[in-house]
């Protein structure tokens, strides 16, 4: 190789791994945005486009193709809900939310859009609902796995069984969810959720 190649070679700046994953990470929160807002039909390449400000090139240089852009806007919300639940338990994702709900409308709806989307694919669409079995299920395990670990601090109700206690919580979650998503104001959610945290401690 020529010299003068070599050097037009070595002069090209390397991008530092922190530097891609801050560009994945820019690209996810619009992509979010962008699919809460059209759903996952209607956020075209082009709207996706739009949202990023990057060519769909350099989009589809981070993910494969729209269906794993969408699966890692999912996946990396259900990351955050396990970690919230593992430490937090799920009425403070449920809080988390309500939060949202009561701040910015963009955050919130970008965050209800993917799981609304979440819900209508699992529903219409076999070969998601089969990938998404094993996130469902790290969430489902982490909510289960602190209400043991509370059951054995002597904080957790000890009359109802924790499988009880775990499904009993999901549903208020998903209620709360649908709640927001319609668009009704909060009001005294907060006190629901309040009553909900204290519907399995013990008395």
């Amino acid at each position: 190789m020529a010299k003068g190649a070599r050097d037009t070679i070595q002069s090209v700046p390397r991008v530092s791994q922190d530097q891609l994953d801050a560009r994945r990470s820019e690209i996810l929160a619009a992509a979010r945005d962008c699919f809460a807002r059209f759903g996952y039909e209607g956020a075209t390449v082009r709207r996706l486009e739009d949202a990023t400000g990057l060519s769909r090139g350099a989009i589809f240089h981070h993910f494969r193709d729209k269906e794993s852009l969408f699966l890692a806007v999912a996946e990396d919300d259900a990351a955050a809900m396990v970690e919230t639940v593992a430490r937090n338990g799920l009425v403070q994702v449920m809080r988390d939310l309500l939060a949202r709900a009561g701040g910015s409308e963009g955050d919130t709806a970008g965050w209800l859009g993917t799981q609304l989307e979440v819900s209508r694919r699992l529903r219409t669409d076999p070969a998601f609902a089969k990938r998404w079995t094993e996130r469902a299920a790290a969430i489902a395990d982490a909510t289960r796995e602190r209400l043991q670990r509370q059951r054995e601090a002597g904080v957790l109700r000890d009359d109802v069984p924790v499988e009880v206690l775990t499904q009993f919580l999901e549903l208020a979650y998903d209620g709360l969810v649908l709640h927001l998503a319609t668009g009704r104001p909060p009001g005294e959610l907060s006190r629901v959720l309040d009553l909900v945290e204290e519907a399995v401690r013990r008395a």
